[in-house]
């Protein structure tokens, strides 16, 4: 297998990761002994979701596989269950890619055809 699996609960996929996968649901209070550093489960996190495994401030990107794949809506710490309440998934967003070279045009002062 691919990752780190962190005390046969969470899988970390890349080293660069910020959060990792519950492998089983999870409970406030679980340990992840494995993560660096250890690392208390603060919410109820279902099977198949996000634990973070740093602070994220809102607005700091959410890393998963090695990739950004989302942007915390709000703060996030240690712990804590990440998901569409505190996550804003930026994989497949046409609408913020057409936002930033729209911002891109605005800063060059030139318009595209």
């Amino acid at each position: 297998m691919k990752g780190e699996v962190l005390d046969g609960r969470a899988l970390l996929m890349a080293t660069e990761d910020n959060v990792a996968t519950a492998l089983e649901d999870l409970e406030p209070g679980d340990r992840l002994g494995d993560a660096d550093p250890p690392l208390s489960v603060a919410d109820e996190i279902p099977f198949g979701h996000k634990v973070a495994l740093a602070d994220v401030d809102a607005g700091e990107t959410v890393r998963k596989y090695g990739e950004v794949i989302g942007e915390a809506s709000e703060d996030v710490a240690r712990g804590e269950w990440v998901h569409t309440h505190n996550c804003e998934s930026t994989r497949g967003r046409g609408d913020r890619a057409a936002a930033a070279a729209s911002a891109e045009t605005d800063e060059s002062g030139s318009e595209s055809a």
